[in-house]
């Protein structure tokens, strides 16, 4: 489990997991999740309460707007194998943070 943080106006890099999936659950602020898989490809608006899967396989980037971090508590199955985890892709937007 890992709770993270993005801050307003920042869009993370995009990326697919090799062995993981995740289930994300929304805390505060406000912002957007871009999730692409088997040539599907949705944005959802995420806000304090939402919750979402990434599928094994899936694409995903997400940004933040408003006046507060987008924050967020992840879980993943099976638990995070390390560094090597994150593939980077080419995202629906242009990453304004680094990896890490």
């Amino acid at each position: 489990m890992a709770h993270w943080e993005l801050a307003p106006g920042e869009t993370s890099i995009a990326v697919r997991h090799r062995t993981v999936e995740e289930i994300w659950f929304f805390l505060a602020g406000r912002g957007e999740m871009w999730r692409r898989q088997d040539g599907r490809e949705e944005i959802v608006a995420v806000t304090a309460g939402v919750c979402l899967t990434i599928p094994l396989g899936t694409d995903f980037q997400f940004r933040s707007f408003g006046d507060e971090p987008l924050a967020a508590l992840g879980v993943t199955m099976p638990p995070w194998p390390g560094a090597d985890e994150a593939c980077l892709i080419a995202g629906k937007w242009p990453p304004t943070r680094p990896r890490g």
